[in-house]
C-alpha cells in the first residue's frame, strides 16, 4: 500500500513536470532569406533534403518542435546550424568564407557528421546515399577557389 502511494506521488509529480516545462519559451522563428545558394537542381535537392532545416531560415517546424524537452533541442540544433552558415544569407559571404564553409561541410559530410544521425532517424530523406554523396563532392570540387 505505501509502495503504491509513493509511485502515485512520484507520477504525479512528473506529470506536473511534464506540463511546467511545455510553457518555457522556444524560439521557433524564420527570419526572411536574404539570399540563397545558387546550384544545380540535383545538388539543391539533396541540400534541401538534408541541411535546409538547420542551415537556413526555412525551417520546418514539426508538431514535436512544440513539445518540452524535444522542443529545446529541436530549436537548438536550428541555431546552431544557422550560426556555423546559412544558406538564406549566402550571398552576405566572402566568396572565400563561401568556399571555406563548402569544403568543411563537405568533409563533415564525408565522415558521416552530417546530417546528424538523430536527425536522419525522424527523417529518412536526409540520409545521404553514396551517390549523393558523390554528386555533393563533384559540385563542390567544382566550385571556383578563392
Amino acid at each position: 500500500m505505501k509502495k503504491t502511494k509513493v509511485m502515485v506521488t512520484i507520477l504525479a509529480v512528473l506529470a506536473a513536470v511534464g506540463v511546467a516545462i511545455q510553457f518555457i519559451p522556444v524560439s521557433r522563428t524564420n527570419p526572411p532569406v536574404n539570399s540563397d545558394l545558387t546550384a544545380p537542381a540535383e545538388v539543391k535537392a539533396i541540400l534541401r533534403a538534408s541541411c535546409y532545416d538547420c542551415h537556413s531560415n526555412e525551417t520546418v517546424w514539426p508538431w514535436y518542435s512544440r513539445v518540452a524537452p524535444v522542443s529545446w533541442l529541436v530549436a537548438s540544433d536550428a541555431a546552431e546550424g544557422r550560426s556555423h552558415f546559412n544558406f538564406s544569407n549566402w550571398n552576405s559571404y566572402p566568396a572565400q568564407k563561401q568556399t571555406h564553409i563548402l569544403a568543411r561541410a563537405l568533409r563533415e559530410i564525408q565522415r558521416g557528421d552530417m546530417p546528424p544521425w538523430y536527425y536522419t532517424i525522424k527523417h529518412q530523406d536526409a540520409k545521404l546515399t553514396q551517390a549523393q554523396r558523390a554528386t555533393l563532392e563533384a559540385w563542390v570540387a567544382a566550385q571556383p577557389q578563392s
